[in-house]
C-alpha cells in the first residue's frame, strides 16, 4: 500500500481543493436553507462519484476528505451530516480499486464510535463496522459480494442472489414515462454479461490485493482471449480465495497475497507477455444491479413475480398451476369466537386418518404429479403411529417472516417436559427481492393491499417467507393533473397531497430528500426530452445510477402502520367488504334535501341542514397510553382519516381524524348553519349513519378504490396474520381469552409496511 500513500501525498493541491469544495457543497445542501443550490439538488452526489469514476486514483483523496469531515461533524455536533457522509464514503470505498490500510482503519474506528450514539446512528455504525472488518481482512470482498449477488453469479462460497423489481401503475404514470423507464432499464443490462461481470470481479480482487504489482491491462487482455469456461474457473478460484480469507478469524495476509499471485500468474500465462505493471490505478466499473421493469396490471402480479424469482419456469410448473395449488389449500378447521381472526381462517386439522386402506381410489387417481420430482416427494405411508406435526414448526417459519424492526428474536421454543426438542432447520434466505414502487401514494396503497394479501397467503401455506428477504423502496413521481374523478371523491388529491409518504420520509431523512424526492419532477422532465444522444447519455448515467445507489445504500426501514377497514352497506343483503389502507380514508356525504322543504315539516326531530347524522365511537389517544372510550353524535358533511403525520416527530401508529361538523344556531333572522373542524387522534374508530342514508368512501386517494352506498365503517390497525394464527392456536388450549403469552409476546401484533431509506427516522 505504500504506492498509494505516496500518490496521495503527491497529489495536486488543486485536485484535493476541488474535491473538498464539492463535499462542502454537498453538506450545505443538507441544511435546506441555501436556495442557491435548488437547481442542482439530487445531482451533487452523482457528479461527485462520477468524477471519481473518471479518475479512480482520486478515491483515496475523497475517502480521506470524508473521514476528516466525519470527525469534524462529530466534534461540532452536526449529526445530520454523519449519515450522508458515511454513505458517500462507503460507496466510494466499495468501488475504489484499492484503499490504504490506514484509511480503512480510521473509518472503522469512527464506525465503532457511532455505537455510543442513539438510533439510527448506532445501527448504521454497527452494520458498516462489520462490513469494514471483512474488507480489511480480505480487500475487495464488498465489491465481490455485491456483484455476485446482484448478477446472480453461481458461487458456492457466497450463494446469494438479488434482483430489483420496479413497479409502476400505468394508470397513474404517462406512457412516455413508462416507455423511457423500460428503455433505460433494458439499456443498462445490455453490456452486463456474466463473462464481463466475472472479469470485473477477478480484476478488482487482483488490484485490491496486489496493488501496484498488478498489470491491469495484461489481465484484461488475458481474460478477453480466454474461453468462457476458463474465465468461470478463475472466477471461482478468486471467490474461494477471498471468501476463505474473510471467514478466517486470524488470517495470514501473506498467504492470501501469495494465493492471489498464484492465480494472477496463471491467468497471465495464457496470454503473450506484455509490459511490466505500470502501477497506475484503473477504474473497474461496478455493474448495475439486475433490474426489471413491470407495469402493475394484475392484483397478484407482485406475488407471481416473487415466485418466479425463486422458482423459474425451467425449474417448476407453470405459474398459473402453482397459483391454483396454493389458492386451493382448503380450510378444514373453522375458527370461531375470536374477534382478532375474523379476516382469516386457518387450516389446523386433517381429515385424513393416515391409514393406507382408508385412502379412496378416486382420490389417488385424481392426483396428477407435476413432475417426476413431485411424484418422488409424495408422502410415503408406513406402519406405525401417526404423528401430528407440532404447530411450532410452522410458527417458526412464520416468525422468520415477521422480522420487522423492534421485534425480539426467538431464542428457543418452549416445549413440554419429557419430549426431546427437535431442532428446526431454518432455511437460509439466499434471495433478496428489492421492490421499487414508482409513483405517488396511490401505488403505495396498492402495495399495502398486495403485502397484506401476501402475508395471508403465507400464513395459510408458507413458501416465500423462509426463503426470501423482501425489501421495499419508494421513488415519488407525479405527472400532469390529478385524476378528476379522484379529486371529486377525495378533495385533497393535489400534487403535494399525493406524495405524503415521500414528504414524510424526506423530513425524517435529509439524504432521502436530497437524492430521491428530487426525482419526483426530474423523471417526467427526462421522459419528455426529445430523442437525442445527449438524452440517452443523461438518463443512462443518472437515473439508473440513482436507483442503484438507493437500493444498495438504503438499508434503514421506516415502518408504516397498515389499517384495516370493514365496510357495511345500505343493502342488508350485501356482504360487508374488508379492505386495507396506508395513507388516507376519505368520506363524502350526499347533499341533503333543499332547506325550504325541510323547514315546512314541523314534525321532524332530527337536525336539519347539510350532511348526515353520524354516531362516532373511538378510542382516544391520551398521554398515559390508557384506553379511553369516547362516543358522540354529530352532523357532518364529510371526514378524512390521515395515517401519515404532518410532523416526523409524531407517532406513526396513530390516526388523525378530521370531521367537518355542522353546528346549528337559531337567531331572529332564522336558522343558520356553520361548519366546524373537529379533530380526533385515535387508534381505532367506528362511524355509522343514524339516518340510514349512505355515503361514499375512498381509500388511499385512489378513485378505483371507491365504495358507494356505505352505511357504516370500522377502522382499526391491521393485525399480522401470523399473530392471528398463533393466538388462535393458543385459545384452543385455554378456556378464556388471555393476554399474549409464549410466542405471541415475541411476534409483531400489527402489520407494518417497511419502506427503506438511507437513515430511517433521525430524532
Amino acid at each position: 500500500m505504500k504506492f498509494y500513500e505516496i500518490h496521495v501525498s503527491l497529489v495536486s493541491p488543486e485536485v484535493e481543493s476541488d474535491i473538498l469544495r464539492r463535499v462542502r457543497t454537498l453538506l450545505r445542501e443538507l441544511d435546506r436553507h441555501h436556495s442557491a443550490f435548488q437547481c442542482d439538488r439530487g445531482m451533487l452526489r452523482w457528479t461527485l462519484h462520477k468524477k471519481i469514476d473518471q479518475n479512480p486514483s482520486n478515491s483515496s483523496i475523497l475517502v480521506g476528505i470524508l473521514v476528516k469531515e466525519l470527525e469534524r461533524a462529530e466534534r461540532g455536533d452536526y449529526r445530520h451530516y454523519i449519515i450522508p457522509l458515511l454513505h458517500t464514503l462507503m460507496y466510494t470505498l466499495i468501488k475504489a480499486p484499492c484503499i490504504s490500510e490506514d484509511l480503512c482503519s480510521r473509518v472503522y474506528d469512527f464506525c465503532k464510535k457511532m455505537l455510543t450514539l442513539p438510533k439510527p446512528f448506532c445501527t448504521i455504525g454497527l452494520d458498516y463496522a462489520a462490513r469494514l472488518k471483512m474488507e480489511r481482512t480480505a480487500p475487495g470482498m464488498l465489491y465481490q459480494r455485491m456483484v455476485i449477488s446482484e448478477q446472480s453469479l453461481k458461487s458456492d462460497p457466497y450463494p446469494y442472489q438479488e434482483k430489483v423489481f420496479i413497479f409502476a401503475d400505468p394508470e397513474l404514470l404517462s406512457e412516455a414515462i413508462c416507455n423511457a423507464l423500460v428503455t433505460d432499464t433494458e439499456a443498462a443490462q445490455v453490456s452486463q454479461s456474466p463473462r464481463a461481470c466475472m472479469s470485473c470481479v477477478i480484476i478488482h480482487a487482483m488490484q485490491a490485493g496486489l496493488a501496484e504489482d498488478c498489470d491491469t491491462n495484461g489481465l484484461k487482455r488475458s481474460l478477453q482471449d480466454m474461453p468462457m469456461s476458463d474465465v468461470e474457473h478463475w472466477f471461482q478460484q478468486v471467490v474461494m480465495a477471498v471468501e476463505c480469507r474473510g471467514s478466517e478469524v486470524h488470517a495470514d495476509r501473506g498467504q492470501h497475497v501469495a494465493r492471489l499471485e498464484e492465480i494472477y500468474h496463471a491467468v497471465l500465462s495464457s496470454a503473450p507477455a506484455g509490459n511490466a505493471p505500470s502501477g497506475e490505478l484503473q477504474g473497474i466499473p461496478l455493474p448495475n444491479p439486475n433490474i426489471s421493469f413491470h407495469l402493475w396490471t394484475e392484483d397478484d402480479q407482485l406475488w407471481k413475480e416473487l415466485v418466479l424469482f425463486l422458482r423459474p419456469l425451467s425449474q417448476s410448473c407453470e405459474t398459473e398451476l402453482l397459483s391454483q395449488e396454493l389458492d386451493n389449500f382448503e380450510i378444514q378447521d373453522i375458527i370461531t369466537d375470536c374477534e382478532c381472526c375474523k379476516q382469516t381462517r386457518f387450516s389446523v386439522l386433517s381429515t385424513d386418518s393416515g391409514i393406507e386402506r382408508d385412502l379412496s381410489t378416486a382420490a389417488e387417481e385424481a392426483v396428477v404429479p407435476c413432475s417426476i420430482e413431485a411424484e418422488q416427494s409424495r408422502l410415503q405411508r408406513k406402519g406405525g403411529i401417526r404423528k401430528r406435526p407440532s404447530p411450532l414448526d410452522s410458527v417458526a417459519f412464520l416468525q422468520a417472516g415477521c422480522s420487522s424492526p423492534g421485534v425480539k428474536p426467538v431464542m428457543k421454543l418452549q416445549r413440554r417436559p419429557g419430549i426431546a426438542a427437535e431442532p428446526v432447520a431454518a432455511l437460509q434466505k439466499r434471495h433478496t427481492a428489492r421492490i421499487v414502487l414508482l409513483g405517488d401514494d396511490r401505488i403505495l396503497g396498492r402495495l399495502a393491499q398486495a403485502y397484506h394479501s401476501l402475508r395471508k397467503r403465507e400464513t395459510r401455506r408458507v413458501f416465500l417467507t423462509p426463503r426470501l428477504n423482501l425489501q421495499f423502496y419508494h421513488i415519488p413521481v407525479v405527472t400532469g393533473q390529478p385524476n378528476l374523478l379522484a379529486a371529486a371523491n377525495c378533495p385533497a388529491a393535489g400534487h403535494e397531497e399525493l406524495c405524503e409518504v415521500a414528504g414524510y420520509l424526506g423530513k425524517a431523512d435529509p439524504w432521502y430528500e436530497s437524492n430521491i424526492n428530487t426525482l419526483c419532477h426530474m423523471i417526467p422532465k427526462l421522459a419528455s426530452m426529445p430523442s437525442s444522444p445527449s438524452k440517452h447519455l443523461v438518463t443512462d448515467l443518472f437515473l439508473t445510477d440513482v436507483i442503484a445507489y438507493y437500493v444498495r445504500m438504503g438499508i434503514q426501514p421506516v415502518c408504516f402502520q397498515v389499517y384495516a377497514v370493514k365496510i357495511f352497506f345500505n343493502d342488508p343483503a350485501q356482504e360487508p367488504a374488508e379492505d386495507v389502507f396506508l395513507t388516507e380514508l376519505c368520506t363524502r356525504m350526499p347533499d341533503s334535501s333543499p332547506h325550504r322543504e325541510l323547514a315546512m315539516s314541523k314534525k321532524k326531530t332530527t337536525l336539519d341542514g347539510p350532511g348526515l347524522d353520524l354516531t362516532v365511537r373511538y378510542k382516544k389517544v391520551v398521554v398515559s397510553d390508557r384506553v379511553k372510550e369516547v362516543s358522540m353524535s354529530l352532523r357532518s358533511t364529510g371526514l378524512m382519516m390521515k395515517a401519515i403525520p404532518a410532523d416526523e416527530m409524531e407517532d406513526l401508529v396513530c390516526l388523525n381524524v378530521n370531521i367537518t361538523e355542522i353546528i346549528k344556531s337559531n337567531n331572529l333572522s332564522g336558522r343558520s348553519f356553520s361548519a366546524v373542524a373537529n379533530r380526533l387522534r385515535t387508534h381505532s374508530i367506528q362511524i355509522r349513519s343514524t339516518e340510514q342514508r349512505p355515503f361514499t368512501l375512498c381509500l388511499d386517494k385512489d378513485s378505483r378504490r371507491t365504495y358507494r352506498n356505505v352505511i357504516s365503517i370500522e377502522v382499526s390497525p391491521c393485525l399480522e396474520p401470523s399473530y392471528c394464527l398463533q393466538k388462535t392456536r393458543t385459545l384452543k388450549f385455554s378456556l378464556h381469552e388471555a393476554e399474549d403469552v409464549g410466542l405471541m409476546k415475541l411476534m409483531p401484533k400489527s402489520l407494518l409496511l417497511p419502506i427503506n431509506t438511507f437513515a430511517g427516522v433521525i430524532q
